[in-house]
């Protein structure tokens, strides 16, 4: 073995692929997150693979029931300082397949003729509609009007005509994995003001799902580790959906931010810590923007660093 690489990349050298959310191969880190950790069989220790140099004569345990609840119980800490929603809860809820927040996201963006095309040609005039029932926006005053948006955008052109009120056969249920869907949590009298006075855009939705999902490691390892539900729920107090411009297309979202730090190590003079313990967060200063490259994103294991979608 060579000891000048962690153990996490020996392993996975060999085939044994060990889960990691603070540590990026190439990069500067410090091992927070314990979802790496492995035990070592002669000191019966359980350690971070990610900062642990190999030595001749070691032996590693990494799939044993004792590593997997101790990763479990990592991923779980880690979940109750992330407030998100993965997806939202109108397309959750949607009998008939639609992506609704994808719909409406378009709809907001003008592009209509794109939102039509997430509708295949699917009509929701019979439907109790759910998703109007799920929306967020309904905690907050009144709900988004989703049938009456989806409706107009569905003869929103002169093209094929809806004919269908169920979903092609591609849409329903596969059977498949379950992704786990992190959950927002309440909205606080001051966020829901906030909520007012920020989304006034047509369709009034606050689209709620995470622009980071598709790249979110803290939802596929909870997936994998077969999380449904945590045993915390959701600790942090951070303001929801609360969007810092950095820099270009570059989002920062603290109430997404699980404290890894990569973004702090990894910045020059750029994201910083501010705090101690429990109260210690991840901040970015006016003054230190200029420094920070979109890039950076590529690093955020969370989705609390994004490149916003376009309008």
């Amino acid at each position: 073995m060579n000891g000048m690489r962690p153990l996490i990349e020996e392993l996975r050298e060999v085939g044994i692929q060990v889960p990691s959310m603070c540590y990026a191969e190439s990069y500067e880190h410090h091992p927070s997150c314990m979802v790496c950790m492995v035990k070592d069989v002669k000191t019966g220790q359980m350690i971070p693979s990610c900062s642990t140099k190999p030595y001749e004569g070691m032996q590693i345990e990494t799939d044993t029931d004792e590593v997997k609840d101790l990763r479990r119980l990592s991923l779980e800490l880690l979940l109750s300082d992330h407030r998100a929603d993965c997806e939202a809860p109108c397309t959750m809820v949607c009998l008939r397949g639609i992506d609704v927040a994808g719909v409406i996201r378009l709809y907001d963006m003008g592009k209509m003729d794109e939102a039509r095309k997430l509708l295949h040609n699917v009509l929701c005039d019979d439907c109790k509609a759910p998703c109007e029932k799920a929306c967020r926006r309904v905690t907050v005053d009144e709900g988004v009007k989703i049938r009456e948006i989806l409706k107009e955008v569905a003869f929103s052109s002169k093209g094929d005509v809806p004919t269908s009120s169920q979903a092609p056969e591609q849409w329903k249920e596969t059977g498949g994995e379950v992704l786990f869907n992190s959950r927002l949590g309440r909205f606080t009298d001051r966020e829901k003001q906030r909520m007012k006075e920020i989304y006034t855009q047509p369709s009034r939705c606050l689209h709620c799902a995470c622009d980071g999902k598709a790249d979110c490691k803290l939802r596929s390892l909870s997936t994998k580790a077969g999380i449904k539900v945590t045993r915390y729920g959701v600790q942090s107090s951070l303001p929801i959906k609360e969007e810092i411009p950095v820099t270009g297309r570059l989002v920062y979202e603290p109430a997404k931010c699980i404290r890894c730090g990569l973004c702090v190590y990894n910045t020059q003079d750029g994201f910083t810590f501010e705090r101690r313990g429990f109260d210690m967060r991840v901040v970015i200063p006016e003054e230190s923007k200029k420094h920070v490259s979109e890039q950076i994103a590529r690093l955020c294991p969370t989705g609390a660093l994004t490149l916003k979608i376009e309008h």
